[in-house]
């Protein structure tokens, strides 16, 4: 496969930057930018959150499977995917086979930072959400490592050098595989 075909796909805990990341990388590789989560937004109508309220967390992790088996068929895309993806074993077979998956690692404290003023997230509707993401980092880690071809420490750094430095990064891995 050439690189002008090879999808590009971001994968990381909430507030991680892959929605911000993956707008970067796509205008900086001149490709259509995907993010499942806004996909399943404009086919339902109607807000994450309110999915989860009506059709609980089983019934979004469906619509975001149907979601990235489709998105996951087109070619020369950047996709950044939801936090929780990496749950169902065929999206991260589907990730893993048909394109370039970066997982964007950052640290609970960080995110916090990032997403406590965010009231788009249903999984930090909770007591003590910053426990929440801690929990959310510890179990979801291991997924996203076994699914990335490439780990990249967020940090705090901007998100252009960010997506610079991921840049470069890609055009290397991909012109030591050609």
């Amino acid at each position: 496969m050439d690189f002008e075909s090879q999808n590009l796909y971001l994968i990381g805990l909430m507030g991680a930057g892959k929605t911000t990341i993956g707008r970067l990388l796509a205008r900086h590789f001149g490709r259509p930018f995907f993010d499942s989560d806004h996909e399943i937004e404009a086919r339902t109508g109607v807000k994450v959150p309110v999915i989860f309220e009506i059709e609980g967390e089983a019934g979004f992790r469906q619509r975001e499977s149907q979601v990235i088996a489709e998105l996951t068929q087109r070619s020369g895309i950047v996709l950044a995917t939801g936090g929780g993806a990496v749950l169902d074993p065929a999206n991260r077979a589907a990730l893993r086979s048909t394109g370039y998956v970066i997982y964007l690692r950052a640290q609970p404290p960080d995110l916090w930072q990032r997403t406590q003023q965010d009231r788009n997230r249903p999984l930090l509707r909770t007591a003590d959400p910053e426990a929440r993401l801690r929990q959310l980092h510890e179990d979801r880690d291991p997924l996203y490592r076994e699914t990335a071809h490439l780990i990249m420490d967020t940090g705090r750094q901007s998100p252009h050098l960010l997506a610079g430095k991921l840049e470069q990064q890609i055009r290397n891995t991909w012109m030591n595989c050609a």
